[in-house]
């Protein structure tokens, strides 16, 4: 069922923590325990952004009908629905982050100046789905499953929104969007002030052991936009092959 078996584990505590979400909207509407489960859950959610990532590069599951359903708990706790990273990031931003002008997560205002976090993590996020969408212009077919999944997405969050308004905001609307802002904002030191047609110096590293565990190894990161095909959890021996070649500032252990 697992394309890659390094997923099920993942996968398992990402579900896990759905079912939390689902069960405290269906027994509680009290606003204080509801504001508190957020606040405490941001920093998990940012993190789940990391493994959605992941999927929309490779898909998790044998069966696309089971991906589908995970893209759907995926966006509910990261503001990311199916397809939109696989445009805006897989087939915009990998293709694009060496050219300012063009990078659907670029860190360049419209002048050439470098954008501060703050700017950039708003900008980013709030073009999110207008720049997916655009990406979409060149690849019509993924733009098509993009615009069906998001709509049933949010028609659910809808219909979530009608039955328990309390319980919606605090599990699903404001996790959905504080996320998408820190994802955003968590991206700005990948690639910030590095203005390169080189890939081995276009990307900042972290190799540290407890933020790859928690990112899937998103501190690969030359190595991921090196080969962006290969799995997460091959990175680190990809890395270890082209490691050479790029600078040691661009590689910290934090």
């Amino acid at each position: 069922m697992f394309r890659f078996s390094s997923d099920r584990m993942p996968v398992t505590i990402i579900l896990m923590l759905s079912c939390i979400d689902f069960a405290l909207y269906f027994t509680t509407q009290n606003p204080i325990i509801l504001f508190a489960y957020w606040v405490i859950m941001i920093t998990p959610k940012m993190l789940i952004s990391a493994w959605n990532h992941h999927h929309q590069h490779t898909g998790t599951f044998r069966i696309k009908l089971l991906d589908r359903a995970l893209e759907f708990f995926y966006a509910m706790h990261t503001g990311v629905t199916t397809h939109l990273w696989r445009l805006h990031h897989v087939l915009g931003h990998h293709l694009n982050y060496l050219d300012q002008n063009k990078d659907e997560s670029r860190w360049k205002d419209d002048s050439g100046k470098l954008m501060g976090e703050i700017k950039y993590s708003f900008v980013v996020a709030l073009t999110a789905y207008f720049r997916g969408y655009q990406v979409g212009n060149r690849y019509l077919k993924v733009r098509r499953v993009f615009v069906r999944y998001t709509a049933i997405t949010f028609i659910i969050l809808a219909g979530l929104i009608w039955l328990n308004p309390i319980g919606a905001l605090f599990l699903f609307i404001l996790p959905m969007m504080t996320s998408l802002l820190l994802t955003a904002w968590a991206t700005y030191n990948h690639h910030s002030e590095l203005d390169t047609s080189n890939v081995f110096a276009a990307s900042r590293n972290n190799l540290g052991k407890w933020y790859n565990i928690f990112t899937g190894n998103l501190g690969y990161h030359t190595a991921h936009h090196y080969k962006q095909g290969v799995h997460w959890s091959e990175l680190p021996k990809l890395h270890d092959t082209i490691k050479s070649k790029i600078p040691l500032e661009l590689i910290t252990d934090a």
